[in-house]
C-alpha cells in the first residue's frame, strides 16, 4: 500500500478488525479481571495454563513451552512467573530427570485465585464478544470465534 492508495486491501482490512477485536476483548477481560480478582489477562492465562499441567511423561512444561501457551517472550515470561511465586501463586522446582530443567506448578492459593476468576472470565468474554457482535465489521469474527474447538 502506498500514500496515495485509498483504501486498505481487504487482507488489510481483515488484519485490522481481528487486531481491533483482540484488543477489546482483552481490555474487557483485563478491567474484569483485575477489578474482581487483582490478575492481569497475562497472569490469569499463566496460571490457566499451569493449572493444565499433570503428572507423568509430558505432563509438565518446561518454561519455553510456557512462553509459546501464553504468547510472551521468555524473558518476560520468568518475569511473570517470578511475580506470581512472589503472590504465592506459583512454585517453581528442578525437574527430577534434567536438573537443567524447572517447572512451574500452580499452588493451592493460585489454583483456588484460578477457581474464583475462570467464571469472571467466562462472563467478561461474552459480554465483550457480544458487544463486538453488534459491530458489521467485527461479526464475521465473533461468529468465528464462537464456531471455533479447540
Amino acid at each position: 500500500m502506498t500514500a496515495t492508495d485509498s483504501a486498505p486491501t481487504p487482507l488489510a482490512q481483515g488484519w485490522c478488525a481481528l487486531s481491533l477485536l483482540h484488543g477489546r476483548i482483552e481490555a474487557h477481560l483485563e478491567r474484569a479481571l483485575q477489578a474482581g480478582h487483582g490478575l492481569s489477562v497475562r497472569e490469569y492465562s499463566l496460571l490457566d495454563v499451569l493449572s493444565r499441567q499433570h503428572d507423568g511423561p509430558g505432563g509438565h512444561l518446561r518454561m519455553h513451552q510456557v512462553a509459546e501457551s501464553v504468547a510472551l517472550s521468555q524473558s518476560a515470561t520468568t518475569r511473570l512467573v517470578s511475580r506470581l511465586e512472589d503472590r504465592g501463586l506459583l512454585n517453581r522446582y528442578l525437574c527430577d530427570t534434567d536438573r537443567r530443567g524447572i517447572y512451574t506448578d500452580v499452588s493451592q492459593a493460585g489454583l483456588d485465585l484460578l477457581a474464583e476468576a475462570r467464571p469472571t472470565n467466562a462472563a467478561a468474554l461474552r459480554e465483550a464478544l457480544d458487544e463486538a457482535a453488534g459491530r458489521p465489521e467485527l461479526a464475521p469474527l465473533v461468529t468465528a470465534v464462537e464456531n471455533l474447538r479447540a
